[in-house]
């Protein structure tokens, strides 16, 4: 009768290397997780709060043939209210337009705001030379008559918060709101216009 033998050859080399090397990235995951985690319950974070803090209608003019140009100076605020961390702004970008058109952007490149501080950035903007639809041209003359013109400012930042070597976590801060302004005499009509997230 034929005779059957079993041969073990053990475990490769290869595996157990392999097997290790997984284990130790999972250790680590793990207690970053952990760092993180614990971080996030002792520093509390408060979202980062962009505003507009004030403005400026530098100048508005618009003729008989339906074309309008106007500057206008706009002052974002960025806030940190964390006691110990420092927040990052990036990808800021607003849209400023009148009854519902683009006439400029304003972007700004990433920066950090300190501890418990705020960033103010002047931003001048001076629109192209603006086409107005009768509707818009209807619009605008009410609001030289009621001495009220209106713009929309939408746009936002990503934040993130950082400690050292604790990690990150990121938030978005968006604004929707108008711009009040007196043609008369160019002043602006303070409204409250923060990020949605600061309550």
């Amino acid at each position: 009768m034929p005779r059957f033998t079993s041969r073990n050859n053990g475990t490769s080399p290869f595996i157990w290397c392999a097997a290790i090397i997984c284990a130790i990235i999972s250790i680590v995951v793990i207690f970053g997780g952990i760092v993180v985690f614990v971080g996030y319950i002792i520093i509390h974070p408060r979202v980062p709060v962009i505003s507009v803090a004030g403005a400026h209608l530098d100048f508005l003019k618009y003729d008989i043939v339906g074309v309008m140009q106007t500057q206008i100076t706009i002052v974002i605020r960025s806030e940190n209210d964390n006691a110990k961390a420092h927040a990052l702004f990036d990808e800021t970008e607003f849209a400023l337009s009148y009854e519902g058109k683009t006439i400029a952007y304003l972007r700004q490149s990433e920066f950090e705001v300190g501890k418990e501080r705020s960033v103010d950035y002047h931003y001048v903007v001076q629109s192209y030379p603006i086409p107005l639809s009768p509707t818009m041209m209807e619009a605008i003359d009410f609001a030289v008559k009621k001495d009220v013109i209106t713009f929309e400012l939408k746009g936002g930042s990503k934040t993130r918060w950082r400690v050292g070597p604790l990690g990150s976590v990121k938030f978005e801060c968006n604004l929707s709101c108008e711009l009040r302004f007196r043609p008369s005499d160019h002043s602006y009509i303070p409204s409250p216009c923060t990020s949605s997230h600061k309550h």
